[in-house]
């Protein structure tokens, strides 16, 4: 089943309540989505922290083959 882009965004910010948050459909089809996060939290954090941090908010809606999140191309940073 697809997921929407508010339900992405929705589940990143239980974890990151003040984040700057933008989420694009790259394909118009609910399975391939962009996500920005831009977050203080980052700050003292490399790049593989960052995206770790934000996939574990994802709670598992991108593992395995009945995954909702097909692909998500993902930036993560602490604002500048």
């Amino acid at each position: 089943m697809a997921m929407q882009a508010q339900e992405i965004e929705d589940l990143i910010r239980k974890s990151f309540p003040d984040a700057q948050i933008t989420i694009t459909d790259l394909a118009g089809d609910g399975n391939h989505y962009a996500a920005e996060v831009i977050d203080a939290s980052f700050k003292d954090m490399n790049r593989v922290q960052q995206q770790r941090a934000v996939y574990a908010a994802l709670k598992g809606k991108m593992d395995g083959p009945d995954g909702d999140l097909h692909a998500l191309a993902l930036t993560t940073k602490a604002p500048a």
